[in-house]
């Protein structure tokens, strides 16, 4: 690792433990940053003088202390899935959206929600997930029937199966008022109603995702060079594909199961870490993990902030940003590049 390299990372910790503290200093009630202050001191020192009071504690523990664990968790979760999909399929572009993973989530959340009557942490991982396999296995199995797995025809069958589980999803809502009503703002993605049991739930799962992502990295990044070139190195390409749409899954789900389908966070995560190491994925997903968690954070923080005493959805500040980036960087050729690829 170069001297830039930690420089970045240095940054990047120091970034995502400043906003974790912004985090939990920001929010409804009338705890301020002295407050958070006095609650971080009592839980290092116990022996301190400064003792928060047990409503102040009872704000921390159970509304900000999970946001902020929320925020992590879903930015590490959905900027490592857009890593691996931009470099299985050679696309500056790609994320799970693209490939229909977040379509087919949501579809089976919603087939969940209206004929299970799915309530708790574990029925959303469980129904997202299987939604999202479903979404992956059929972008796999169309994309061998109208030819070899290219990049270019794997990301134009992932967007034919985002349009169609889409179609699906809001069929099954405008037909249940209950489930509709239940799924709306759920939609919009937001870390608000983040709960602590759901995410420990979940941990095991993103565990092995995040080890399974370390496995590709090396046989992602001789991908780089081209499918023949990493054929000729004994890379089988098509096992390696296979394994980041489970890893870009287990990611998913985890991700919208307490979070809902936010966007944007990990084409943006993915590309600036694409930046500042273009080659080697084992440091690509350390730095789009970093900025994943920065940019979720700084999206929880503003939509607590922005309309104080109520909050915007992350999801929606987050698509006002990310939208007129992506626009940018295609403007600059990441259209073109994708249409390059062979």
């Amino acid at each position: 690792m170069s001297k830039s390299h930690l420089a970045w990372l240095g940054g990047g910790v120091l970034s995502v433990c400043l906003f974790s503290m912004i985090s939990m200093s920001v929010g409804a009630g009338e705890y301020g940053a002295a407050d958070a202050f006095a609650y971080y001191l009592s839980a290092i020192i116990p022996s301190s003088s400064m003792h928060p009071s047990e409503h102040m504690t009872m704000v921390m523990d159970t509304l900000r202390l999970p946001r902020t664990l929320c925020a992590l968790l879903v930015g590490v979760s959905l900027s490592l899935a857009a890593s691996l999909l931009q470099s299985a399929t050679r696309n500056p572009l790609a994320e799970p959206g693209l490939l229909g993973v977040n379509a087919g989530a949501v579809l089976g959340l919603v087939t969940g929600l209206t004929y299970f009557g799915v309530e708790s942490a574990l029925g959303y991982l469980v129904w997202s997930g299987l939604g999202a396999l479903a979404g992956n296995v059929l972008v796999l199995l169309v994309s061998q029937v109208v030819g070899k797995s290219s990049p270019l025809k794997l990301i134009l069958v992932g967007v034919a199966m985002n349009a169609t589980f889409g179609g699906v999803s809001n069929y099954l809502l405008l037909s249940n008022q209950v489930v509709l009503d239940q799924f709306r703002f759920w939609n919009l993605g937001s870390l608000a109603a983040a709960d602590m049991t759901a995410m420990i739930l979940i941990s095991p799962f993103m565990l092995a995702a995040i080890a399974l992502t370390f496995l590709l990295a090396r046989q992602l990044t001789m991908m780089q060079l081209g499918e023949q070139q990493a054929q000729s190195l004994g890379i089988n390409t098509y096992w390696v594909r296979v394994g980041v749409l489970l890893a870009s899954t287990l990611f998913t789900a985890c991700a919208i199961s307490v979070a809902g389908p936010i966007s944007f966070v990990g084409f943006l995560a993915a590309y600036c870490a694409r930046m500042v190491e273009p080659v080697r994925l084992s440091l690509q997903v350390i730095f789009s993990a970093l900025f994943g968690i920065c940019f979720i954070l700084l999206a929880d923080i503003l939509a607590r902030w922005i309309i104080q005493p109520y909050e915007m959805p992350s999801g929606v500040l987050l698509a006002m940003i990310g939208a007129p980036v992506l626009i940018g960087v295609v403007r600059r050729g990441g259209f073109r590049a994708l249409l390059a690829v062979k």
